[in-house]
């Protein structure tokens, strides 16, 4: 429908929270790109990447330690909710600040800001935590897909309560995590990998529990869907 309103902005505001999470993803990879191209800190910050993952990501053995010697340094505790903030590469940074953009703002929508954070950061600890315990890998865990995950696993719970409280079918809001899935289970299929399709899991299943707890309810969704 036409607005007559000549100032209203051409696209939808997107949320503060979604910015800042995105906005620090992307940041950090455009630091990376500046350094490995020598625009910024010599030599040495072709290396910058590398450094980070190692001060910042997750590995399991470290977690195995912490608990076996029951020394819990801050910089070691800090590794689950910082590890997805390092990417491999630029076009994984930018695919899952895609994610984060889509699915975030279609979750704060509908949850207050500070659930979104919650969701983002505690999935991808929750997805951490329970690799490093159900896998014995010697592999170091970086990239915010598991994060993304959790936001699928809002939005799935999100269409599942909007369809069900509508009396339809709520099957239909898992078709995204399952394309997914999939898409992930042919990749390794094809081109090999780790296990970090673990940790995506288990975080869609805690951003699912998150938004059960944190979605601010069953009449939010049908009065948008009224309004559509």
């Amino acid at each position: 429908m036409y607005d007559p309103d000549h100032n209203a902005s051409p696209i939808n505001a997107l949320p503060v929270v979604v910015v800042v999470l995105a906005g620090i993803i992307c940041a950090i990879e455009i630091i990376f790109q500046a350094g490995e191209h020598g625009f910024i800190g010599g030599p040495d910050a072709v290396g910058w990447r590398i450094a980070l993952a190692r001060q910042f990501g997750f590995f399991d053995q470290i977690s195995d330690w912490m608990i076996q010697n029951r020394i819990f340094a801050f910089e070691n505790i800090i590794r689950p909710f910082t590890y997805g903030f390092i990417h491999r590469n630029f076009a994984e940074a930018m695919i899952v600040c895609v994610y984060v953009l889509s699915l975030g703002n279609f979750v704060a929508k509908e949850i207050q800001w500070f659930g979104v954070f919650a969701i983002f950061f505690i999935s991808q600890a929750i997805g951490a935590i329970g690799y490093a315990l159900i896998l014995d890998e010697h592999t170091l865990l970086i990239g915010g897909y598991p994060a993304a995950f959790g936001l699928i696993g809002a939005f799935t719970w999100i269409v599942f309560a909007g369809r069900t409280q509508e009396g339809k079918n709520g099957v239909p809001a898992f078709r995204l995590i399952a394309m997914f899935m999939a898409f992930q289970a042919v990749w390794k299929i094809v081109f090999g990998g780790n296990n970090q399709w673990l940790a995506e899991i288990i975080a869609f299943g805690t951003g699912f529990g998150l938004c059960m707890i944190l979605f601010t309810g069953k009449d939010a969704v049908l009065e948008k869907l009224r309004q559509r």
